[in-house]
């Protein structure tokens, strides 16, 4: 149970980790949270599918696979640049996720590579997935940042800023207030989304750009953020923080990409207008070319009835005007014409005249 103040603002919360308990097992908050997050980022890809030109079935297999090298690599990776001697006392604590100990990176980097491996097996487009991909991912973390919170871990050194935050946990860091580092990322990432969901749709060149901006923009932001941090993992030669390190490689490459395919236009889902027309990519389900597309019924008409307004009667049960002039006009049989009469009168008088000639 913790105590949780914004002095600067003058909130407080009690916030208990554990958010339920069944059969004496505990459920926290965090792996609710993080849940969540996955649901969330999931069911936006899924919906994100068709506009992307992506088969929901076979992404659905990369997003599975994903998942699962996602959470093996941030395990591997906290532990590999874990600095203390827990995993070496104990090697067996390797498999003990619920106690703590996943890295993001280390998941975003084992989550993109299985994906990408499906991905390619099932041969869709590996770029396009990964930008559908990074967009999950911004949701994913600017919600499951938000355990950190619950946790009271993950916060940054001391600050006397108007939004700092102090509770039992951040006591032992200053007693006046901490950054809460959690709400950065989570902020930053939400902004992310917004930008990169707009751009994805309107202005994208190429699959495996939003990728390229996700890599960069995330990169940028958990670079300072990471900087902030009292609790980051540290490179076992040089004394630097791991994050830091990847963050900074991750900006390099993205930016360096983003110049060498500045003029690439390979698109196969939405995107720039002009791109998708200059690889004849269609929004809207068309006919196929030499299918007759049909009558148009969208007012009420039919092969029944003549008009939108005969149908509307015939549901109401109302009598349809001139239903039963059909049948009367069948027993009468109309008169000559005029036309008709004089051809008739024409035709008698020249028999006469044929006669005489014989």
């Amino acid at each position: 149970m913790y105590h949780v103040q914004f002095p600067g603002l003058g909130l407080s919360f009690t916030v208990n980790p554990v958010a339920f308990s069944v059969g004496g097992h505990e459920f926290r908050w965090y792996g609710v949270i993080i849940a969540a997050g996955f649901l969330l980022a999931f069911l936006y890809a899924l919906k994100s599918c068709k506009k992307f030109h992506l088969d929901e079935d076979k992404f659905i297999d990369a997003v599975l696979l994903g998942l699962v090298g996602g959470i093996v690599c941030a395990r591997i990776y906290y532990v590999v640049f874990d600095s203390s001697d827990q995993f070496i006392k104990n090697p067996v604590s390797v498999f003990y996720i619920w106690n703590g100990g996943l890295a993001i990176y280390g998941g975003i980097i084992g989550g993109l590579l299985c994906g990408a491996l499906v991905a390619r097996l099932h041969k869709i487009s590996v770029p396009a997935v990964l930008d559908v991909g990074s967009l999950g991912f911004l949701i994913g973390q600017s919600i499951g940042r938000w355990g950190n919170f619950v946790n009271q871990e993950a916060f940054g050194s001391a600050t006397n800023l108007p939004w700092r935050m102090s509770s039992e946990a951040t006591a032992l860091v200053s007693s006046s207030g901490v950054h809460p580092c959690f709400l950065y990322e989570s902020l930053w990432c939400v902004l992310g989304f917004v930008l990169l969901h707009i751009f994805s749709r309107k202005f994208r060149r190429y699959d495996g750009q939003v990728f390229l901006l996700y890599s960069l923009w995330y990169g940028v932001g958990r670079f300072f953020i990471e900087g902030l941090r009292t609790d980051s993992l540290i490179t076992p030669v040089v004394p630097l923080r791991v994050s830091q390190v990847v963050a900074a490689a991750a900006v390099v490459a993205s930016a360096v990409l983003l110049v060498v395919f500045r003029s690439r236009t390979a698109l196969t889902g939405c995107g720039s207008a002009k791109i998708m027309e200059l690889n004849s990519i269609e929004t809207d389900i068309k006919p196929e070319a030499g299918m007759d597309a049909g009558p148009d019924y969208s007012d009420g008409t039919s092969t029944i009835f003549g008009s939108a307004e005969e149908a509307k009667k015939v549901l109401a049960g109302e009598p349809v005007r001139g239903g039963a002039e059909p049948e009367k006009a069948a027993d009468e049989k109309p008169g000559p014409q005029p036309e008709e009469k004089a051809d008739a009168g024409d035709s008698e008088k020249s028999e006469p005249s044929a006669g005489g000639k014989k």
